[in-house]
Protein backbone atom coordinates (compact mmCIF):
# COMPACT_ATOMS: atom_id res chain seq x y z
CA UNK A 1 0.00 0.00 0.00
CA UNK A 2 3.29 2.08 -0.36
CA UNK A 3 1.80 5.09 -2.35
CA UNK A 4 4.98 6.56 -2.20
CA UNK A 5 6.38 7.88 -5.73
CA UNK A 6 10.42 8.20 -6.61
CA UNK A 7 9.94 11.52 -8.27
CA UNK A 8 7.85 14.07 -10.16
CA UNK A 9 8.26 12.63 -13.23
CA UNK A 10 6.59 8.94 -12.10
CA UNK A 11 3.79 11.18 -10.48
CA UNK A 12 3.19 12.32 -14.12
CA UNK A 13 3.74 9.69 -16.31
CA UNK A 14 0.50 8.24 -17.03
CA UNK A 15 -1.34 11.58 -18.10
CA UNK A 16 -2.37 11.26 -21.68
CA UNK A 17 -3.11 13.27 -24.76
CA UNK A 18 -7.11 14.35 -24.44
CA UNK A 19 -7.31 13.80 -20.95
CA UNK A 20 -8.85 16.01 -18.57
CA UNK A 21 -6.86 17.22 -15.40
CA UNK A 22 -7.63 18.86 -12.19
CA UNK A 23 -4.75 21.14 -11.00
CA UNK A 24 -5.18 22.44 -7.44
CA UNK A 25 -4.96 25.81 -5.96
CA UNK A 26 -6.94 29.34 -5.92
CA UNK A 27 -4.42 31.37 -7.45
CA UNK A 28 -0.66 30.31 -6.18
CA UNK A 29 -2.00 29.16 -2.85
CA UNK A 30 -1.73 25.31 -2.87
CA UNK A 31 -0.84 25.43 -6.60
CA UNK A 32 1.49 22.02 -7.19
CA UNK A 33 4.09 23.85 -9.58
CA UNK A 34 6.19 21.37 -9.54
CA UNK A 35 4.37 19.30 -10.81
CA UNK A 36 3.12 20.97 -13.10
CA UNK A 37 6.46 22.02 -14.94
CA UNK A 38 7.06 18.03 -14.58
CA UNK A 39 4.21 17.64 -17.26
CA UNK A 40 6.07 20.09 -19.09
CA UNK A 41 9.24 18.93 -19.13
CA UNK A 42 7.04 15.48 -19.94
CA UNK A 43 5.81 16.91 -23.03
CA UNK A 44 8.95 19.07 -24.09
CA UNK A 45 10.76 15.49 -24.30
CA UNK A 46 8.56 13.22 -25.93
CA UNK A 47 5.10 15.40 -27.28
CA UNK A 48 2.95 14.44 -25.20
CA UNK A 49 0.32 14.95 -23.63
CA UNK A 50 -1.56 17.18 -25.12
CA UNK A 51 -5.04 18.62 -26.03
CA UNK A 52 -5.62 18.53 -22.48
CA UNK A 53 -8.86 19.66 -20.76
CA UNK A 54 -8.05 21.65 -17.73
CA UNK A 55 -10.02 22.24 -14.36
CA UNK A 56 -8.62 25.12 -12.24
CA UNK A 57 -9.90 27.93 -10.54
CA UNK A 58 -8.41 30.82 -12.72
CA UNK A 59 -5.85 30.79 -16.37
CA UNK A 60 -2.64 30.88 -14.19
CA UNK A 61 -0.41 34.35 -14.11
CA UNK A 62 2.68 35.31 -15.76
CA UNK A 63 4.48 32.61 -17.23
CA UNK A 64 5.05 29.74 -14.78
CA UNK A 65 2.51 26.91 -13.55
CA UNK A 66 -0.79 26.78 -14.73
CA UNK A 67 0.27 29.87 -17.20
CA UNK A 68 3.26 27.90 -18.64
CA UNK A 69 1.53 24.76 -19.45
CA UNK A 70 -0.90 26.68 -21.22
CA UNK A 71 1.95 28.77 -22.96
CA UNK A 72 3.34 25.35 -24.51
CA UNK A 73 -0.22 24.91 -26.14
CA UNK A 74 -0.74 21.59 -23.76
CA UNK A 75 -4.02 22.69 -23.48
CA UNK A 76 -6.92 22.41 -25.53
CA UNK A 77 -9.96 23.87 -23.09
CA UNK A 78 -9.89 25.18 -19.71
CA UNK A 79 -12.97 25.27 -17.14
CA UNK A 80 -12.38 27.70 -14.53
CA UNK A 81 -14.16 30.60 -12.74
CA UNK A 82 -11.58 33.50 -12.61
CA UNK A 83 -9.92 33.58 -16.45
CA UNK A 84 -8.76 37.53 -15.82
CA UNK A 85 -6.77 37.46 -12.90
CA UNK A 86 -3.61 39.02 -11.90
CA UNK A 87 -1.31 38.58 -14.91
CA UNK A 88 -2.82 35.91 -17.29
CA UNK A 89 -1.60 37.40 -20.26
CA UNK A 90 -0.69 33.74 -21.99
CA UNK A 91 -4.42 32.62 -21.78
CA UNK A 92 -5.63 35.99 -22.99
CA UNK A 93 -3.60 36.36 -25.74
CA UNK A 94 -4.34 32.01 -26.53
CA UNK A 95 -7.90 32.77 -26.74
CA UNK A 96 -8.46 36.06 -28.36
CA UNK A 97 -6.62 34.05 -30.95
CA UNK A 98 -8.89 31.49 -31.09
CA UNK A 99 -6.17 28.96 -29.75
CA UNK A 100 -8.44 27.44 -26.72
CA UNK A 101 -11.77 27.40 -25.60
CA UNK A 102 -13.00 28.39 -22.16
CA UNK A 103 -16.02 27.89 -20.34
CA UNK A 104 -16.55 29.68 -17.50
CA UNK A 105 -18.21 28.50 -14.34
CA UNK A 106 -19.21 30.76 -11.49
CA UNK A 107 -16.80 30.04 -8.28
CA UNK A 108 -19.15 28.34 -6.05
CA UNK A 109 -20.35 26.24 -8.80
CA UNK A 110 -17.60 25.24 -10.04
CA UNK A 111 -16.69 24.08 -6.50
CA UNK A 112 -20.03 22.27 -6.00
CA UNK A 113 -20.09 20.48 -9.52
CA UNK A 114 -16.25 18.99 -8.32
CA UNK A 115 -17.81 18.03 -5.02
CA UNK A 116 -20.70 16.42 -7.03
CA UNK A 117 -18.44 14.13 -8.81
CA UNK A 118 -16.44 13.04 -6.08
CA UNK A 119 -19.67 12.26 -4.36
CA UNK A 120 -21.10 10.41 -7.25
CA UNK A 121 -23.79 13.05 -7.54
CA UNK A 122 -24.44 13.81 -11.67
CA UNK A 123 -26.35 16.97 -11.76
CA UNK A 124 -27.98 19.45 -9.11
CA UNK A 125 -30.09 23.20 -8.98
CA UNK A 126 -28.41 26.17 -8.11
CA UNK A 127 -29.84 29.78 -9.02
CA UNK A 128 -26.47 31.12 -9.61
CA UNK A 129 -26.25 32.11 -13.47
CA UNK A 130 -30.01 32.18 -14.01
CA UNK A 131 -31.11 34.79 -16.83
CA UNK A 132 -27.42 35.23 -17.76
CA UNK A 133 -25.71 33.40 -20.61
CA UNK A 134 -24.00 31.24 -18.87
CA UNK A 135 -27.20 29.26 -18.03
CA UNK A 136 -28.07 29.05 -21.99
CA UNK A 137 -28.92 25.85 -22.60
CA UNK A 138 -29.08 24.16 -19.30
CA UNK A 139 -32.52 22.89 -18.00
CA UNK A 140 -34.21 24.93 -15.48
CA UNK A 141 -36.77 23.97 -12.75
CA UNK A 142 -38.69 25.77 -10.18
CA UNK A 143 -38.54 25.65 -6.43
CA UNK A 144 -40.47 27.33 -3.87
CA UNK A 145 -41.50 30.09 -6.86
CA UNK A 146 -37.40 30.60 -7.38
CA UNK A 147 -35.90 29.73 -10.81
CA UNK A 148 -32.49 27.33 -10.58
CA UNK A 149 -30.49 25.92 -13.33
CA UNK A 150 -29.23 22.58 -13.65
CA UNK A 151 -25.57 21.75 -13.42
CA UNK A 152 -23.35 18.46 -14.19
CA UNK A 153 -21.32 17.23 -11.98
CA UNK A 154 -17.15 17.87 -12.94
CA UNK A 155 -14.79 14.70 -13.13
CA UNK A 156 -11.17 14.36 -14.27
CA UNK A 157 -9.10 11.48 -15.35
CA UNK A 158 -5.90 12.46 -13.22
CA UNK A 159 -5.75 15.50 -10.38
CA UNK A 160 -2.31 17.33 -9.37
CA UNK A 161 -2.55 18.46 -5.63
CA UNK A 162 -0.35 19.97 -3.11
CA UNK A 163 -0.34 19.28 0.24
CA UNK A 164 1.52 19.94 3.10
CA UNK A 165 2.06 16.76 4.96
CA UNK A 166 1.36 13.07 3.64
CA UNK A 167 2.26 9.80 4.77
CA UNK A 168 2.77 6.78 2.71
CA UNK A 169 -0.81 5.04 2.49
CA UNK A 170 -1.85 8.36 0.90
CA UNK A 171 -3.40 10.19 3.90
CA UNK A 172 -2.82 14.22 3.81
CA UNK A 173 -3.38 17.32 5.70
CA UNK A 174 -2.97 20.65 4.15
CA UNK A 175 -1.71 24.08 5.13
CA UNK A 176 -3.94 26.61 6.23
CA UNK A 177 -5.52 28.61 2.70
CA UNK A 178 -4.10 25.77 0.46
CA UNK A 179 -6.50 23.59 1.09
CA UNK A 180 -8.85 25.41 -1.48
CA UNK A 181 -9.65 23.08 -3.97
CA UNK A 182 -7.43 20.46 -3.64
CA UNK A 183 -9.36 17.52 -1.53
CA UNK A 184 -12.43 18.24 -3.64
CA UNK A 185 -10.18 17.15 -6.75
CA UNK A 186 -9.06 14.43 -5.48
CA UNK A 187 -12.14 12.95 -4.88
CA UNK A 188 -13.51 13.81 -8.22
CA UNK A 189 -10.22 12.40 -10.46
CA UNK A 190 -9.76 8.76 -11.08
CA UNK A 191 -6.68 9.23 -9.94
CA UNK A 192 -5.26 12.03 -7.95
CA UNK A 193 -1.51 12.72 -7.92
CA UNK A 194 0.28 14.72 -4.94
CA UNK A 195 3.15 16.42 -4.03
CA UNK A 196 3.43 16.95 -0.38
CA UNK A 197 6.30 19.01 1.61
CA UNK A 198 6.69 15.84 3.54
CA UNK A 199 6.19 12.64 4.01
CA UNK A 200 5.51 10.33 7.32
CA UNK A 201 4.95 6.78 8.18
CA UNK A 202 1.90 5.14 8.73
CA UNK A 203 0.42 6.71 12.27
CA UNK A 204 2.85 10.33 11.77
CA UNK A 205 -0.66 11.68 11.07
CA UNK A 206 -3.20 12.17 13.54
CA UNK A 207 -6.01 10.61 12.24
CA UNK A 208 -8.23 13.36 13.61
CA UNK A 209 -6.09 15.70 11.38
CA UNK A 210 -6.75 13.78 8.33
CA UNK A 211 -8.41 15.98 5.67
CA UNK A 212 -7.93 13.82 2.49
CA UNK A 213 -8.44 9.78 2.91
CA UNK A 214 -5.63 8.02 1.41
CA UNK A 215 -8.02 5.93 -0.46
CA UNK A 216 -8.51 8.99 -2.96
CA UNK A 217 -4.60 9.00 -3.70
CA UNK A 218 -2.89 6.94 -6.25
CA UNK A 219 0.76 8.72 -5.21
CA UNK A 220 3.14 11.02 -3.23
CA UNK A 221 6.09 12.60 -4.43
CA UNK A 222 7.72 14.41 -1.84
CA UNK A 223 8.66 18.25 -2.70
CA UNK A 224 10.69 19.73 0.28
CA UNK A 225 10.45 23.06 -0.73
CA UNK A 226 7.98 24.30 -2.69
CA UNK A 227 8.02 27.13 -5.25
CA UNK A 228 5.32 29.61 -4.48
CA UNK A 229 3.94 30.36 -7.84
CA UNK A 230 3.65 34.79 -6.47
CA UNK A 231 7.50 34.87 -5.72
CA UNK A 232 8.04 33.49 -9.34
CA UNK A 233 6.39 35.84 -11.18
CA UNK A 234 7.92 38.77 -8.74
CA UNK A 235 11.22 37.45 -9.67
CA UNK A 236 10.37 37.73 -13.17
CA UNK A 237 10.14 33.70 -13.70
CA UNK A 238 9.60 31.87 -16.86
CA UNK A 239 9.07 28.42 -17.48
CA UNK A 240 10.85 26.72 -19.16
CA UNK A 241 13.78 28.62 -19.18
CA UNK A 242 14.37 30.83 -22.39
CA UNK A 243 18.01 29.93 -23.71
CA UNK A 244 20.41 32.74 -23.44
Amino acid sequence: MDKTLPDLAAAVAGIEDGMTVMIGGFGGSGAPIELIHALIDRFRATGAPKNLTVINNNAGNGHVGLAALIEQGMVRKLICSFPRSADPVVFTELYLAGKIELELVPQGTLAERIRAGGAGIPAFYTPTSFGTDLAKGKPVAEFDGRCYVQERWLKADIALVKADVGDTLGNLTYRMAARNFNPLMCMAAARAYVQVTRIVAPGGIDPEAVVTPGIFVAGVVAVPNPAQEEDLNRAGAVYPEKAA
